[in-house]
């Protein structure tokens, strides 16, 4: 399985990226899909996790401005992040969970400017 992520590039405090990430195959063989992000000289933290059956879970930094969503018929799923605020540059890395095996996507920068 290999995963794409898509989406980042560079926008003004207060505005909006939709990451993507799209996966070689099924998603539906995923037990858990998100994205991590990892700003320079800090450690990869998670972001927003989605569940096979939907349930969602956010970063406190998070909460409120960002969504975590899938598209099972694109293979494909998303961060809608709005409100963005200079802390949330990093380089964001999409991820899913099998029961045996965790893919990582190449990574997409967001740069948030003040």
């Amino acid at each position: 399985v290999q995963l794409q992520a898509s989406g980042g590039g560079l926008v003004q405090a207060g505005g909006s990226l939709r990451l993507s990430c799209a996966a070689s195959g099924s998603i539906s063989s995923f037990n858990v899909m998100g994205w991590y992000r990892q700003a320079p000289g800090k450690e990869r933290e998670s972001v927003a996790l989605i569940t096979r059956g939907g349930s969602t879970s956010y970063a406190d930094s998070v909460k409120g401005r960002f969504t975590i969503s899938r598209d099972g018929a694109k293979n494909t799923f998303y961060l809608q992040m709005n409100g963005l605020k200079p802390e949330d540059t990093a380089v964001y890395y999409c991820n899913a969970r099998e029961m045996l095996f965790s893919y990582w996507g190449q990574g997409t920068q967001v740069t948030v400017s003040s």
